[in-house]
């Protein structure tokens, strides 16, 4: 079965996030297996550099991802797909794996070391969205996207 995984920075999501993305991860059941891997944000308390703080996160975010997985970097320098170009991508790239996993940086974005380490980089849009809000906006295009592909009208 096709596995989804979210591998994001932030673990105390507010509740409004962790229902939006509960709900989508429902709805996906019958055509995969959704979860979210949260690691802990880099203490900011420290004054350090972004990139700093960037590659404290990396180092968790790495190490949760699954080396025979299809990682995708979600990263303002990424391309902005539609969700047809979505839905086409998750059909391609079951030839070679049935587990994607999308990369979620945190305040400051993802490290070089991610971004280098994903075989895509895909933008959600051109607005700058804070990381827990994009779990959901992420689970939501992830479902319209299987739905396309599964010829069902949500996307309609």
């Amino acid at each position: 079965m096709l596995r989804i995984d979210l591998v994001a920075v932030g673990t105390r999501a507010p509740d409004w996030v962790a229902a939006g993305v509960d709900e989508y991860a429902t709805r996906m059941r019958g055509h995969c297996r959704f979860s979210v891997t949260e690691v802990k944000t880099a203490n900011r308390n420290k004054p350090r550099s972004t990139q700093q703080y960037q590659d404290e996160e990396a180092v968790s975010l790495l190490a949760a991802t699954d080396p025979s997985a299809r990682i995708i970097a979600l990263d303002l320098s990424g391309k902005p797909w539609s969700t047809e170009k979505l839905a086409q991508n998750l059909d391609n790239w079951s030839r070679d794996t049935n587990h994607y996993q999308f990369l979620i940086g945190g305040p400051d974005g993802l490290s070089e070391r991610c971004l280098a380490a994903a075989r895509d980089r895909f933008s959600l849009s051109n607005l700058t969205f804070p990381h827990f809000l994009v779990r959901v906006l992420l689970a939501e295009q992830i479902y319209r996207a299987l739905m396309i592909n599964a010829n069902h009208p949500y996307h309609k």
